[in-house]
């Protein structure tokens, strides 16, 4: 499957566009990571359980986006983006989507 944040894949032509296609995940760190989190924001630095935790949300959204697009035939997925949100304190939700094509 390629996946790609333009329009086209080089090289290829777009014979059909199947239609969007989305994979989305809510993660939260539990309370010790919280806590840790928490006092790297009172000294300062990166929070690097909360980039842990966003990265690897990323990769379960992209993968159910991927999924989603096989089932429907697809070779390829096109302007592939990412939105997040926050749910909650300590939770966020990372939503990958794009648009699913057949490729000649």
């Amino acid at each position: 499957m390629i996946l790609t944040n333009t329009d086209y894949v080089v090289g290829r032509e777009i014979k059909t566009i199947l239609g969007l296609v989305r994979g989305n995940t809510v993660q939260a760190k539990h309370i010790g990571k919280d806590i840790m989190a928490g006092f790297r924001n009172v000294v300062g630095g990166e929070i690097k359980e909360y980039t842990d935790m966003l990265s690897e949300s990323r990769e379960i959204a992209l993968k159910r986006m991927e999924d989603k697009a096989q089932k429907l035939g697809a070779d390829a997925v096109v302007n592939v983006r990412f939105m997040t949100s926050s749910i909650m304190g300590g939770a966020a939700e990372i939503l990958a989507y794009g648009t699913a094509v057949k490729l000649k």
